[in-house]
């Protein structure tokens, strides 16, 4: 026997449950880049909150303390639930205790509840879960802007049992939540130490450099560049077992040992100057006909631009194709290891397919000629998001990249050699990122399977027993 109710949330508004329904400031009061500095009232947006119930108050830009002080409304409190939904939309986040006012964006809303009533920690459960973001979805079908305006979410339903349930469901659902939050810290670890190997290869060319300096100190340049990419001090390196100096030796062998003047500025010699299409085939996604309904099922993911806001690869999207309705338009396939960039819009996000994908007509995508390029690209379209902010900036009020320009970007070439020896260290990580992706993605359903069964009463929550370790 159920426990629950099925309510909108305009009735809990209504009856009290929810305080207030609020998301920032709109129109002639919504700050201007050049009232943002280092001081003043931190002013959050959803970019700010990641998919596990975090938020980035470190990283949020600050507004002068007079400028906040004209707002009427858009300062959240201590356990306010946060929900992004412009753009970014799906994120969800419960207010810390704070000691100090802090005003959200127009891509934020905040929810303060009667806690007599509403627990923040079950709504928040209650908003990540399958139910309510398949709500969220089902507005976004309906449109082609990334967004769910406060109108539309009061239209929207949750399921509330009492008080006690609650607090009840959500010791248990915290058990997963806490188990896929461990998996996000770690895959976020993991993708800075790839990041940061690429940048020390392939934009500061650290092993370069440090091969000049050392000709220029009568050093060893070889082991200046192995010093370099492995962090290793020379005593360190000589301690190596035998295969792994020789691996690293053939590594800094690779790179040469002097920079020279290019279009893109000073490079490593013998590094060439290209196209983003000399990588591969460029193509730029497209919507089937929404009105033949059997293009549209659960076979092939359709990315748009809200699925990118997640993860590195793309495991799951709001949206699917059905077999035929790929094969409508087989030209637009994209097989596993492509590189897709939002390009109208929200312009410059970046993640990786993991399996046969499409993607509508915001997005272009690069197949590469060679899997060794996947992770590379990766990292160098990640680099070139301002870059591509300029290029989609010409005139229009919507950001708007098209193919063409996007196709004919310039981008540094290495040597074939260099990059298969980036693939080779990376790849390991990424299948370690994949891993935790995927067992995040098994206790995601878990965890909506688990929700409905508790709410439902078919799971007695006294008596239910869940403890999940990381592996």
């Amino acid at each position: 026997m159920s426990f629950t109710s099925r309510i909108k949330i305009e009735d809990l508004i209504n009856n009290g449950s929810i305080l207030v329904h609020k998301d920032g400031n709109h129109g002639a009061k919504y700050p201007r880049t050049e009232e943002f500095g280092e001081l003043g009232v931190p002013f959050l947006t959803a970019k700010l909150l990641d998919n596990s119930g975090n938020i980035d108050l470190l990283k949020a830009p600050r507004l002068a303390k007079e400028k906040a002080q004209k707002f009427t409304f858009g300062f959240v409190q201590s356990e306010d639930v946060l929900l992004s939904h412009n753009a970014t939309v799906g994120r969800v986040a419960v207010m810390p205790q704070v000691d100090e006012p802090i005003l959200i964006g127009t891509s934020l809303t905040h929810f303060r509840l009667d806690k007599s009533k509403i627990l923040p920690t079950y709504l928040a459960a209650y908003f990540s879960g399958k139910d309510f973001q398949d709500q969220l979805a089902a507005v976004m079908s309906q449109t082609t802007r990334n967004q769910v305006p406060i109108t539309s979410q009061r239209k929207l339903y949750i399921e509330l049992p009492s008080i006690e349930i609650q607090a009840e469901i959500v010791k248990y659902i915290d058990s997963i939540d806490n188990k896929i939050r461990l998996n996000n810290k770690i895959n976020q670890t993991l993708e800075s130490i790839a990041q940061a190997i690429f940048k020390s290869w392939f934009i500061d060319f650290d092993p370069v450099r440090a091969k000049i300096v050392a000709k220029q100190e009568g050093n060893n340049p070889e082991f200046a560049a192995m010093c370099v990419i492995s962090g290793k001090s020379e005593v360190e390196l000589h301690q190596m077992a035998e295969d792994d100096f020789a691996e690293l030796q053939a590594t800094a062998a690779l790179f040469p040992d002097e920079l020279v003047e290019s279009e893109l500025g000073d490079v490593p010699k013998g590094w060439s100057v290209q196209k983003i299409k000399d990588f591969g085939r460029v193509i730029c996604g497209k919507t089937p006909s929404k009105s033949i309904a059997e293009y549209y099922g659960n076979d092939i993911p359709f990315i748009k631009i809200p699925d990118m806001h997640h993860d590195v690869f793309v495991l799951d999207s709001f949206e699917k194709l059905s077999e035929k309705g790929s094969n409508s338009q087989a030209n637009k396939i994209l097989p596993k290891g492509s590189i897709c960039v939002s390009c109208i819009a929200t312009v410059g996000k970046v993640i990786i397919t993991h399996q046969p994908s499409q993607t509508n007509q915001q997005i272009n995508s690069i197949v590469p000629d060679l899997p060794i390029y996947t992770y590379f690209l990766y990292f160098l379209m990640g680099e070139k998001e301002r870059l591509f902010h300029d290029l989609a900036s010409g005139g229009s009020a919507t950001l708007n990249m098209n193919t063409s320009t996007f196709s004919n970007v310039d981008i540094l070439m290495p040597n074939s050699k260099i990059i298969e020896a980036y693939d080779g260290v990376v790849s390991r990580i990424f299948d370690e990122i994949l891993h935790n992706l995927k067992l995040s993605f098994l206790l995601g359903d878990m965890r909506d399977a688990l929700l409905p069964k508790l709410l439902s009463g078919e799971l007695d929550v006294s008596g239910l027993d869940l403890e999940l370790t990381h592996e």
